[in-house]
């Protein structure tokens, strides 16, 4: 097909031509982006939580007024909720993933430093691996003896300063020292040392406030809670049986404490589900601007095409009396879609490109990967070819008689 008659008729539709190669230019660009967006959403929501997230069922439970003995009282609940046919583990714990709250506390390698190394999430809960179903891929859980009351180290200065192992993610582990292993190291809360006797395969934190990349930055104290006020029990069970399992938990708390009140009892798919509640919208939010531009594309395509089918009849009646097959015509209006379209995708490459710095620069997003210029290239011109095949149809339809007549 020759190019240059083609160039010659859109240098006589400048106005429209452009207007056609700006609509492609800016889908392009928000395109790629958007789906890269969605991508990173989408990324998002897969994060590996370290823990058996489809045997959980968490019950937040309020106690009204101090209760004689909380730590009793808690032992209570325990080997109350251990009873429960099909209950493989009970923790009761300070926080669970997927919460949007957390204990934090900043984190030093050396107790004369004026600036935290980093700061990081804080696990209290005795029996907490176990329950959560975190991996252990280096030293050892905590020992019996090893635990103490949360409540009395809050109060205690000098309590405090027996709390003296502490179980880390390897992801901290790596980002405290790097390439080396973390068991046996030394780290320091404050000016208080603690020694890293266990290492486990990822446990995320409950808020990601510090961004994606501390996620994974969280420590296990082997502090023991209790029932007073606020309570929050963990439950492993089989992934069938916890729904059964939360009533009857429910109800067997309820029954140790009758004033108690059972504020949230939900499984950990379910909480996870609701922590990405917002990601899962932006990401249908996206999806749905994404289609909507490809729609209008593609319409002002076919509008665009049979405006011009539409003014060259007698032209397109012409070439056919001069021996021009149909097949030749339906090339002629592809080949002049493709080249408007070509040129509308390579400027909104460009400015793809520059969106992608922006997002950079003001909200920390990653660099735009580079695959993503062809895909959404080959995904428009297959959009424009689909687009104009209607208008060129009807163009290679022109019989040769309307050239002869009269305007």
């Amino acid at each position: 097909m020759d190019i240059l008659p083609i160039l010659s008729t859109l240098r006589r539709h400048k106005i429209t031509a452009l207007l056609l190669v700006l609509e492609i230019a800016l889908t392009c660009a928000i395109v790629c982006n958007a789906v890269f967006l969605i991508n990173q959403r989408l990324e998002r929501m897969k994060m590996a939580s370290g823990v058996a997230e489809h045997e959980l069922v968490q019950i937040q439970a309020f106690g009204i007024g101090d209760t004689a003995d909380a730590k009793a009282h808690a032992q209570e609940d325990l080997t109350a909720l251990r009873q429960i046919p099909g209950v493989k583990s009970v923790a009761l714990v300070n926080q669970v993933p997927f919460t949007n709250s957390s204990w934090n506390t900043s984190v030093k390698l050396d107790p004369k430093q004026n600036q935290a190394t980093l700061n990081a999430t804080q696990y209290f809960g005795e029996n907490l691996l176990q329950t959560f179903g975190t991996r252990l891929v280096a030293g050892r859980d905590f020992a019996p003896d090893e635990y103490l009351d949360m409540r009395l180290v809050a109060r205690d200065e000098k309590l405090a300063k027996k709390v003296v192992s502490v179980i880390i993610t390897r992801d901290l582990g790596q980002k405290l020292w790097p390439g080396q292993s973390a068991l046996g190291k030394t780290l320091y809360l404050g000016g208080d040392p603690m020694r890293v006797v266990g290492v486990v395969a990822g446990l995320i934190r409950p808020s990601l406030f510090g961004g994606d990349a501390t996620a994974q930055w969280s420590m296990v104290f082997p502090l023991r809670m209790d029932s007073d006020n606020a309570s929050r029990y963990v439950i492993r069970t089989a992934p069938q049986d916890r729904e059964r399992v939360l009533a009857a938990a429910a109800a067997t708390l309820r029954k140790n404490d009758p004033h108690r009140i059972i504020l949230e009892k939900k499984t950990l798919d379910d909480i996870r589900a609701d922590f990405f509640q917002d990601d899962r919208a932006m990401a249908g939010l996206l999806a749905g601007v994404c289609i909507a531009l490809l729609v209008v594309t593609a319409l002002g395509i076919v509008g665009l095409g049979s405006f011009w089918v539409a003014q060259r009849r007698r032209t397109i009646g012409v070439r056919r009396a001069l021996g021009a097959t149909r097949g030749s015509i339906l090339r002629y209006f592809q080949t002049e879609n493709f080249l408007l379209a070509t040129i509308g995708i390579a400027l909104g490459m460009v400015l793809a490109y520059g969106i992608n710095l922006f997002l950079m620069l003001h909200y920390e997003l990653p660099r735009l990967p580079a695959y993503y210029f062809p895909i959404g290239a080959i995904a428009l011109w297959l959009i424009g070819q689909v687009a104009v095949l209607g208008p060129a149809m009807r163009a290679a339809a022109v019989p040769p008689v309307v050239a002869t007549r009269s305007v």
